[in-house]
């Protein structure tokens, strides 16, 4: 099993999602002579999961069932051990985007944290770029080692403890892109400058305070970024329902009578179909959204090296 190659079938040591549903599911280490529990019975590793498809339906002991999914970094965003605060895949994907990331790229980043941008990275730059990741803590940095072996990426990754803002990435004039996510990523405008290539490159800043992003940006000037820009993602989600509504009566009825010469206060024509305004209701799809959205996370700075 990897993340950035897919696998058909399920082996003892992967790491799988259990989909309860949309709302409900969470990664499960596959081995023999294991079991889960959910709230449908129980999963057994050995019979329910190894060597079946994965997209399997499987029949839990209470008589429930669930889906066994391949991993994904979308998936592994949403189910990961939250060591750190977390990027989610609407800020992700503009990074990537804004970055210019493609297959053989070579990304610094600092820091690691819980791992969630990097699978995306990773995912992104396969199969042969790299990911030079810097994590301060020294207990984190050892868990994404380990996390990163788990789930088949290693060789596209490597990990380094210690400060980026005293020790730079570890490496000169050989990355494409650059992504902060630190404290006072100011104080690592001028080690992420010498890591990108000397033909120039793109360089990323998530700051979830707007001062920070102003000493962010003097320093990127102060270093020689050119294109400095700043962007806020704000994820609007919409229902789609089915809304009725009358038709509103414009008097158009009570024109057509008085053109014709039609008198509705003479017995005679009482009861008759022209004094009845056509009335009804219409039926349409509309988009509403949510009363309530995700906020603000953070400001993403995006700068480009320059070549002068």
């Amino acid at each position: 099993m990897s993340f950035v190659e897919y696998g058909d079938t399920i082996k003892d040591g992967d790491t799988a999602i259990v989909f309860l549903g949309h709302e409900s599911m969470f990664p499960v280490k596959v081995q023999h002579g294991t079991v889960t529990q959910t709230k449908y019975g129980v999963i057994r590793h050995s019979t329910d999961l190894i060597g079946k498809k994965y997209g399997s339906k499987v029949t839990c002991s209470k008589g429930g069932w669930v889906f066994i999914l391949h991993p994904t970094p979308e998936l592994w965003t949403m189910n990961l051990p939250h060591r750190t605060q977390i990027l989610y895949s609407t800020d992700i994907s503009i990074i990537t985007m804004m970055l210019e990331l493609k297959p053989g790229s070579i990304v610094c980043e600092s820091g690691t944290g819980s791992g969630s941008l990097s699978h995306a990275l990773i995912r992104t730059v396969a199969p042969t770029g790299h990911l030079y990741t810097v994590e301060f803590h020294q207990q984190r940095a050892e868990k994404a080692r380990e996390e990163f072996r788990e789930h088949g990426v290693e060789h596209l990754v490597t990990v380094t403890n210690q400060d980026v803002c005293k020790n730079g990435f570890g490496v000169s004039n050989i990355a494409d892109a650059v992504f902060l996510d630190i404290p006072s990523p100011w104080e690592a405008i001028g080690h992420a400058k010498s890591a990108l290539k000397a033909e120039g490159g793109r360089i990323c800043s998530f700051s979830p305070c707007i001062e920070q992003v102003q000493r962010t940006c003097l320093a990127m000037e102060e270093y020689g970024f050119t294109e400095i820009n700043t962007l806020e993602i704000l994820l609007r989600v919409y229902n789609v329902r089915t809304i009725s509504l009358q038709i509103p009566d414009l008097g158009k009825a009570a024109e057509d009578n008085s053109s014709t010469g039609f008198d509705s206060s003479n017995p005679s024509n009482q009861g008759s179909p022209c004094t009845k305004l056509q009335q009804g209701t219409v039926h349409f799809k509309s988009g509403v959204p949510l009363r309530e959205m995700v906020g603000h996370t953070g400001y993403l700075t995006f700068a480009t090296k320059s070549l002068i």
